[in-house]
């Protein structure tokens, strides 16, 4: 079963390079493109992809919107932002606004794939250097208290691992047969207790104390 990607750049020849690269891949397919905001979600509303490779600069929407907006209108398709910027506020707002993904565009194209293969598992990718940026940041920031992990309960540790993993709180729901209100709740207890403010923070807390 292949995995179905929508490209969402505004430059025709990257999105036929990228086309080219992902269809030779026999578990990928491009389904669509678009060159706008709107027709990123026209087309994702329509087709219904499991991933929307997604550039942060497009006419119209931009990318962050693009991205906060695909998660209500198709919460079961993923985004994958391939961007040029490698700035670490950048990769806040996409991950706070639901982004499954962050590569860079340099990266090479075995990494891209394996970026997709990944994010079509249901995991977080993101790319090598922007986690270095990331653990950077850790060093400046006051440590969390002694035992923070032991305080979170074995329900708040499931929630935290399934949205670390590029979970939408639903979807985390649907998995652990919870109410959705039950893991807002869940999520917003564990954040408070470990002092997490964003997204980001989550995913890195999850990684640095082995919950992915």
């Amino acid at each position: 079963m292949s995995v179905d990607i929508v490209l969402a750049d505004d430059h025709g020849v990257l999105r036929a390079g990228l086309r080219a690269l992902l269809n030779a891949e026999d578990d990928l397919k491009v389904i669509g493109e678009a060159a706008t905001g709107e027709e990123v979600l026209q087309i994702a509303s329509e087709l219904q992809p499991d991933i929307v490779l997604l550039d942060l600069n497009m006419p119209g929407p931009g990318g962050i919107e693009v991205t906060r907006k695909l998660r209500d209108l198709v919460p079961e398709t993923r985004v994958l932002v391939l961007t040029v910027h490698e700035d670490e506020g950048l990769l806040r707002e996409a991950i706070d606004s639901g982004a499954s993904g962050y590569i860079i565009k340099r990266a090479v194209e075995s990494e891209l794939i394996n970026a997709i293969r990944a994010v079509a598992r249901g995991e977080m990718y993101i790319h090598p250097s922007m986690t270095r940026a990331l653990l950077r940041e850790r060093e400046k920031r006051t440590p969390p208290p002694s035992g923070a992990q032991e305080s979170l309960t074995p329900r708040e540790a499931d929630v935290m691992r399934l949205i670390a993993l590029g979970y939408t709180n639903r979807q985390a729901a649907e998995e652990l047969r919870l109410s959705v209100r039950t893991v807002e709740t869940h999520r917003a207890n564990l954040m408070g207790k470990l002092g997490l403010k964003s997204r980001v923070e989550l995913v890195r807390w999850a990684a640095e104390n082995d919950l992915m």
